[in-house]
């Protein structure tokens, strides 16, 4: 069946569910267009709405998805850390709405960066910037961020993600251990609830499988190399992970 016709197919069922997904427009034009397709190895999987799982990572079924962006409701040019970058779809959901260079994910596991960063590249959104990092931290280097969306669940908001947030700014995490509930927190408050969510709990360093260690990307070199042209000091000794290339 034509890719097309099964993403308008995927929209069109999450549109009907009762849960009435879908609320944003830009969410729903997102998901009609991102090409799911590329992050999974068949057509069948991509596009069916259940769980499965890659790499030991959860993999979000598009129904939960669509109940993170309808929350995170992410507009035009905001700034967009994904803490849990997993298969990257939802960097790539974000990136189709607020544009790619205005997104930033992270993840603790390096195996999942790698897969992260080739099917974005794939799906035609390899200008996202995804790094190996413990997700408590965030990624203070690009903040401060309109919206953060925390794929992970924690009893409390870590501080460190709060701290990156806008002013106005605005965090989406599962809230809670046990029992957990999707909830959107502003002004370092929580000020909405959005219902019950079983999700993973936030791994910090030296629970995950391999070390953190930093990765730059091709988007970080092209951006140190702008500074380097202004500034003329040689950075690409010290700057570019040459055991990648």
């Amino acid at each position: 069946m034509d890719r097309a016709v099964l993403r308008e197919d995927m929209v069109d069922g999450l549109r009907h569910r009762r849960e009435s997904l879908l609320s944003e427009a830009a969410v729903a034009s997102a998901m009609g267009t991102v090409p799911r397709h590329d992050f999974f190895d068949d057509d069948r999987t991509a596009y069916a709405d259940r769980e499965t799982e890659r790499l030991g990572t959860r993999v979000l079924a598009p129904s939960t998805v669509a109940r993170l962006f309808d929350a995170l409701a992410p507009e035009p040019d905001d700034s967009v850390l994904i803490v849990g970058a997993g298969i990257g779809y939802t960097a790539a959901l974000a990136a189709e709405i607020v544009g790619p260079e205005r997104v930033h994910a992270v993840d603790i596991t390096r195996r999942v960066v790698y897969e992260a960063r080739e099917n974005l590249a794939t799906a035609g959104y390899d200008a996202v910037l995804v790094d190996c990092r413990d997700g408590s931290e965030g990624l203070p280097e690009y903040a401060p961020y309109d919206r953060i969306l925390l794929e992970a669940a924690a009893v409390n908001p870590p501080r460190a993600l709060l701290d990156q947030l806008a002013p106005d700014g605005r965090l989406v995490m599962p809230l809670g251990a046990r029992d957990q509930t999707l909830v959107t927190v502003e002004g370092g408050e929580v000020c909405q609830r959005h219902g019950g969510v079983a999700f993973a709990p936030l791994l910090v360093e030296g629970e995950q499988s391999g070390a953190v260690e930093r990765n730059r990307t091709h988007r970080e070199d092209r951006e140190r190399a702008q500074q380097a042209a202004q500034s003329r000091t040689g950075w690409e000794q010290d700057w570019i992970d040459w055991d990648g290339y």
